[in-house]
């Protein structure tokens, strides 16, 4: 793990974060909104919408009131915006993954990266995908809080179930942190990466991508972004939340990279066949015909 933090401190790996968190601030909108518009207008899906709405509460670390405000009144506006919005979201999400594939592919050893035309392919492709994960686990929560409700309904104390909902919806966006890395780390390099790394380390920045989101909202009062930046404090609260969840994202791609993963894999093997002696046995038995 010490390399993957030293390559934190490598003047590339900030260029990268810095686009990836500029076109990340960009896309954040216009993806909502096509999130928001699907589920109301498209799918007329209440309670999926009024999901969305809870997460954005839940993830965005200021101003959360005036955007969720702002997106509701879009959703209800004329279909020529959410068009400029699918458009601005196609655009945004390929200077997302663009610098992204670079990375990927660098720390993969690959070296000839995907042509201009490809890697919007590519990137579209993505974001469709991370469009379909989100509905899905949209879909899961939607289940899980009418499950929460329904046990609970005798419970006399609203705050309680205020609380269990939002562990719930804590609960809930960790895997969808972890489907989205693992989509991004095996996908995006252009060349076969193992799944064996891909996969822990997927679980590992999705894990730190939630606390380290815990630790933003805790710490925020002390940047004194409102005093600093005026009005334009909720732009830069959620760029420099984006620049951080960039460097997240590359320490677990450099991470995807390191050896251990399969030592550790290995070490879980031979103590299992140790433990396991007549498994072990059969198989070497087997293995002789």
């Amino acid at each position: 793990m010490r390399p993957s933090l030293q390559y934190l401190f490598t003047t590339e790996v900030h260029v990268y974060a810095f686009s990836i968190a500029a076109n990340a601030y960009l896309s954040f909108f216009p993806f909502s909104l096509m999130l928001l518009t699907v589920c109301r207008r498209w799918l007329h899906w209440e309670g999926a919408y009024r999901i969305i709405l809870e997460l954005l509460r839940l993830r965005l670390p200021t101003g959360t009131e005036s955007v969720i405000r702002n997106l509701d009144v879009l959703v209800q506006g004329r279909p020529r915006l959410q068009l400029m919005s699918l458009l601005m979201l196609f655009f945004t999400t390929a200077g997302v993954f663009l610098p992204l594939e670079v990375a990927l592919n660098k720390v993969w050893g690959i070296e000839r990266n995907r042509s201009f035309f490809r890697n919007q392919a590519v990137s579209l492709a993505l974001a469709v995908v991370t469009g379909l994960l989100a509905l899905f686990w949209i879909l899961l929560a939607t289940t899980a809080q009418w499950l929460l409700g329904f046990l609970l309904d005798w419970v006399p104390s609203p705050g309680f179930l205020r609380v269990a909902s939002r562990g719930l919806l804590e609960v809930v966006s960790i895997p969808f942190a972890v489907s989205i890395f693992f989509a991004i780390y095996y996908f995006l390099p252009n060349g076969k990466v193992p799944t064996r790394r891909v996969l822990p380390t997927a679980a590992l920045t999705g894990v730190l991508t939630i606390l380290a989101s815990f630790v933003y909202v805790l710490t925020l009062p002390l940047f004194r972004f409102r005093e600093v930046y005026g009005p334009f404090a909720l732009s830069v609260t959620l760029l420099f939340w984006a620049y951080v969840g960039a460097l997240i994202l590359l320490f677990g791609a450099h991470l995807s990279v390191q050896t251990f993963w399969d030592e550790y894999l290995n070490r879980r093997v031979t103590l299992r066949s140790d433990l396991n002696p007549a498994a072990s046995g059969g198989r070497e038995h087997l293995d002789g015909h």
